[in-house]
C-alpha cells in the first residue's frame, strides 16, 4: 500500500496510503546566486522511443490499485485511477514536464497568459482551433464557465472536494472569438495555471445532478486520445479505446485496459501473462531482475561473479555439497532414508521446474525505475501529549539521521539516496530549496539538551502499575542493592581499572545476563547491524541498563558500565561513551517518555516498517521509547492519522507544481470550528503558525514568480522549525514492463503521453536512462 496522494491537484491533496516560536529562521539558500532548486534526482524510465519505432495497434494491460468509484476527479472519492483515466480522455490546459513544472499543452492551448493585473487580474486562453469534444462540439467558454460555477463553492448543491482557485474567479466570458476564453479574477491568483486541468464538458458540470452523478461510472463525452469504453466493476477493469475524433497524434494502441490487481498478486499476474505494465514492490522487482539473469562477460558469455567473488548458489539455493549428499543418501544402503530422500528429491525437482517456468515467464519483463513525485515523511502529532511541546518535537527531529533512512530505502534499489530538503517541493522543481537548516542537522547531544530543557530527564521516577517493575530512580536503587551484594563476593583484583567497550552486559563466561550468548550483539540486545529487535529491551531491562550506563555502576563481571560501545575497544575509566549507545529512558512527572508509533500492517508496507524500526533505534539513543502499533491498511489513515490517534506515523504527500495552493491546507494552523472541535483541514500533525499561513497567502497572490518562490521557501523554513513533520526521502517508483513496451513505465514528474505508448517494432529499442555512478546498489 503506497499511502500517497493521487497525482494531479484536481482532487484534494490526500494520502492514499501517510511553531517557529523562539527559534530563529536562518537565511534562505534562495538568497545566493546559485539556483537552490537543483535538478530532479532521477530521470524518468519509460523506454522512450520515436513514434516511428512503435507498432500500430495492440492492447496495453496496466495494473492499477482499484476501479474508481467515480470518474469525476473533483469529487472526494476520486482516486489515482480516476486521475489516470482523466489524463487519457480529458483536456488539460497545462501538463507537468520532466522537472515537475507546468507547461502549456499544445493539443488544447495555443497560448494562455495574464493580459491585465489592474484593476483585476485577467487571463486569456486561446484554444487550439481543432479541439473538439467527442460529440463534435467545439471546446469553448461555456465549458470553462460551467466548471467554474460548479467548483466556486457558491452552490452547495455541487458535491465538490475543493474549490481552491475557482473561488477567486469573478467571471468567465467569451473573448474576441469562439476560440478565446477570458477569465477575470476577483483577487490575484498566482496559481492560475492549475485551473481547468482536467476540463470536463458542460454536460458534466452544468447542473448539480449531472456533476454529482453523471460522471461516476461513465464519461459519455470526452476529448483526449482515448475515450472510456466501459467501467467494469465485476471484471475489476476500466477499458479505454481510441477516440476517433482526436485531432492530435493518433494513439498507437487500440486499447488500454486498467486492471485492478492487488500489489501482492501482481507478480502472479505477470507470470500468467495477464499484465504488461505494473507498479511493483522491491521484492517483486528483485524477482523480475533475477529472471533477466546475471550480467555476462561480453567476451566469454559466462556469468559475472557477484559480491565477494562467488557465484550464486544453484536452484533452490542448494550448494554442490548438499546436492552430493542428497545423491549419496538416495543411493545408500539405508532403504528407509533412501526412500525419504528420493521423495524429497522429487518434490525439489518439481519446485525447481516450477521456479524455472516462473523465471522464464518473467524473463520478458524488465524493471523500470525512477523516483515518484512524492515524498515520505515522519509526522509528529502536536495536538497533545509530549509532542505538544515544540522542544520535544525538535528533539525527535534532531535525533533522525535522514541520510541513513534515505539510503536504507533507495540505495539497494540503485536510486539516488538523498533526503528531501523541503515540505513544499522536490529537487528540480522551481520552489525547491533545502530548508532543513532551520531545524538543524542530526545531533543526539543537542536533542538530549532540548529534552532536558523540556523537563525530561534520565532516571526520573516513573509511577508503576500493579505487577509492573518500576523504572527510573526506584529501580536504580533496587539494582544497586542487588549489585552491592554481588560486588562483596568479588576480589579486589577483579577490576584493574580498564574499561572494555561493549562488554558491559557480558558475564565472565561471555554471556548476557539472560544466559544467551552475547557475541555479535549490541549492549541493548539488538543485532550489531542496527536492525530493530522486536523482542525489545523496553521497560524494566532497558531502564536498568540505561540507569547503569548513566550512573557508572558495575555489573557482576566487574566491568565499568559508565560507557558503552563495540566489543574489543579498550579505554580508561571516564572515557565518553561512543555515539550510538542507547541512552537511559527519560521520564517527567512520573511518566516515561514513550511515543505511540502507528504503522500499516498490510503487504506493500514493508518499507515503512523497516524505516520505522530504524527511527525507533535512533530515538532510543536519546532516551525516547516507542510503542509500535500495526493496524490494517484500510483503517490506518481514516481511524488513526486523520483522527489524530497517533504520536508518530509515516505517510506520503504528492509533490505539487502549485504549492501555494495545494500545500496550504496541509500546513495551515488548525482553527476551532463552530461546534468546538478543531478544524485541521489536511494538517494531520495539528502543528501550524500564523506566520506560515501569512506567507502562503502572500505567495498565492503575487504574480511575480521569483517573489512567490522566495515566500514559499521562507514558509518551508518555518515549517521545518516547527517540527510537525520531517521529510525523509522521495518515494521509489518501480515498474515491471514488457521489454518491448515503449513510452511507459516509471514516469517520474512528467505527465504520460498516452497516445505515444505502444509496442516496439521488431528490432527497435527504447532508450533507458543510465544509472548515476553514485547510486549503484549496495552489496
Amino acid at each position: 500500500m503506497s499511502h500517497v496522494g493521487v497525482g494531479p491537484r484536481a482532487v484534494m491533496r490526500s494520502v492514499a496510503f501517510l511553531t517557529a516560536g523562539v527559534f530563529a529562521v536562518p537565511a534562505l539558500a534562495g538568497c545566493t546566486s546559485e539556483d537552490p532548486s537543483g535538478k530532479p534526482l532521477a530521470e524518468q524510465d519509460v523506454a522512450a522511443a520515436a513514434r516511428t519505432s512503435v507498432s500500430d495497434g495492440g492492447t496495453l494491460r496496466w495494473a492499477v490499485d482499484s476501479v474508481p468509484d467515480t470518474l469525476n476527479a473533483f469529487q472526494s472519492d476520486a482516486d489515482a485511477t480516476t486521475t489516470r483515466v482523466a489524463q487519457a480522455v480529458l483536456p488539460s490546459m497545462f501538463r507537468m514536464d520532466e522537472a515537475g513544472s507546468p507547461v502549456r499543452n499544445p493539443d488544447y492551448l495555443e497560448s494562455a497568459e495574464v493580459v491585465d493585473t489592474e484593476p483585476k487580474q485577467v487571463v486569456v486562453y486561446k484554444l487550439n482551433q481543432q479541439a473538439v469534444w467527442s460529440d463534435g462540439r467545439e471546446i469553448g467558454a461555456a465549458d470553462f464557465a460551467a466548471q467554474w460555477r460548479a467548483l466556486s463553492g457558491k452552490d452547495s448543491a455541487y458535491w465538490t472536494a475543493r474549490n481552491a482557485g475557482y473561488d477567486r474567479i469573478e467571471k468567465i466570458e467569451r473573448g474576441a472569438n469562439d476560440l478565446e476564453v477570458k477569465v477575470t479574477f476577483s483577487r490575484p491568483y498566482a496559481d492560475w495555471k492549475a485551473l481547468f486541468t482536467p476540463l470536463y464538458p458542460k454536460d458534466v458540470t452544468g447542473t448539480p445532478d449531472a456533476f454529482n452523478d453523471g460522471a461516476r461510472r461513465a464519461l459519455k463525452v470526452s476529448a483526449g486520445p482515448f475515450a472510456v469504453k466501459k467501467v467494469d466493476t465485476k471484471g475489476d477493469q476500466v477499458v479505454l479505446t481510441g477516440n476517433p475524433r482526436w485531432w492530435g497524434e493518433p494513439a498507437k494502441l487500440d486499447q488500454i485496459v486498467l486492471r485492478a490487481v492487488p500489489r501482492d498478486e501482481r507478480v502472479s499476474e505477470l507470470v500468467a501473462g495477464k499484465l504488461d505494465l505494473a507498479e511493483i514492490d522491491p521484492e517483486t522487482a528483485d524477482e523480475v531482475g533475477l529472471a533477466a539473469g546475471p550480467p555476462r562477460d561480453a567476451a566469454t558469455g559466462t556469468p559475472l561473479m557477484g559480491p565477494g567473488g562467488t557465484p550464486a548458489p544453484g536452484a533452490q539455493g542448494r550448494s554442490a555439497a548438499e546436492a552430493l549428499r542428497s545423491w549419496a543418501v538416495a543411493n545408500g544402503s539405508d532403504e528407509e532414508a533412501a526412500e525419504e530422500e528420493v521423495l524429497a528429491r522429487e518434490k525439489r525437482s518439481e519446485a525447481e521446474a516450477k521456479a524455472r517456468r516462473r523465471q522464464q515467464a518473467l524473463s520478458g519483463f524488465e524493471v523500470r525505475k525512477s523516483l515518484e513525485p512524492a515524498y515520505t515523511q515522519l509526522a509528529l502529532n502536536g495536538a497533545d501529549g509530549p509532542l505538544a511541546d515544540e522542544r520535544v518535537r525538535r528533539a525527535v527531529a534532531r535525533a533522525l539521521d535522514r541520510e541513513k533512512l534515505a539510503e536504507a530505502v533507495l540505495k539497494p534499489l540503485g536510486l539516488p539516496a538523498e533526503p528531501v530538503g523541503s515540505h513544499l517541493a522536490l529537487s528540480g522543481q522551481p520552489a525547491y530549496a533545502d530548508g532543513s537548516g532551520a531545524l538543524g542537522e542530526q545531533n543526539a547531544k543537542e536533542a538530549r539538551a532540548l529534552l532536558a530543557d523540556a523537563g525530561w530527564v534520565p532516571g526520573g521516577p516513573v509511577k508503576k502499575k500493579d505487577g509492573e517493575e518500576a523504572a527510573g530512580a526506584e529501580k536504580d536503587k533496587k539494582d544497586k542493592e542487588e549489585k552491592d551484594g554481588k560486588d562483596e563476593k568479588k576480589s579486589e583484583g577483579d577490576d584493574d581499572g580498564t574499561y572494555i567497550v561493549g562488554e558491559d552486559n557480558k558475564n565472565e563466561d561471555n554471556k548476557n545476563e539472560d544466559g544467551k550468548n552475547g557475541v555479535g550483539k549490541n549492549d541493548d540486545g539488538g543485532n550489531d547491524d542496527g536492525g530493530n529487535d522486536d523482542g525489545g529491551n523496553d521497560g524494566a531491562d532497558d531502564a536498568k541498563d540505561g540507569a547503569d550506563r548513566e550512573s557508572g555502576e558495575k555489573h557482576s563481571s566487574g566491568k565499568n558500565t559508565a560507557q558503552g560501545g563495540a566489543p574489543g575497544a579498550y579505554a580508561p575509566k571516564g572515557t565518553a561513551a561512543p555515539a550510538g549507545a542507547a541512552a537511559a529512558p527519560l521520564a517527567k512527572d512520573g511518566k516515561a517518555l514513550t511515543l505511540r508509533f502507528v504503522l500499516p500492517s498490510g503487504p506493500g508496507s514493508e518499507t515503512l516498517r523497516t524505516v520505522a524500526d530504524r527511527i525507533t533505534d535512533m530515538l532510543k539513543e536519546i532516551g525516547i521509547g516507542t510503542e509500535v502499533t500495526k493496524v490494517p491498511d484500510e483503517s490506518y489513515f481514516k481511524d488513526h492519522i486523520a483522527a489524530g490517534e497517533y504520536d508518530l506515523a509515516l505517510y506520503s504527500w504528492p509533490a505539487s507544481a502549485f504549492p501555494a495552493t495545494d500545500a496550504r491546507p496541509i500546513y495551515a494552523k488548525p482553527v476551532p470550528a463552530a461546534d468546538g472541535s478543531l478544524n485541521v483541514a489536511q494538517n494531520y500533525t495539528r502543528v501550524g503558525t500564523d506566520q506560515v499561513d501569512q506567507l502562503f497567502d502572500r505567495a498565492m497572490t503575487t504574480l511575480d514568480q521569483k517573489e512567490a518562490r522566495g515566500l514559499l521557501r521562507k514558509a518551508d523554513s518555518r515549517i521545518w522549525a516547527a517540527a510537525g513533520s520531517v521529510p525523509l526521502y522521495q518515494r521509489p517508483q518501480l515498474v515491471a514492463a514488457r521489454e518491448n513496451l515503449a513510452n511507459a513505465g516509471a514516469f517520474g514528474f512528467e505527465t504520460p503521453l498516452y497516445e505515444d505508448m505502444g509496442f516496439l517494432k521488431k528490432g527497435a529499442q527504447g532508450s533507458r536512462p543510465s544509472a548515476p555512478a553514485s547510486s549503484s546498489p549496495s552489496s
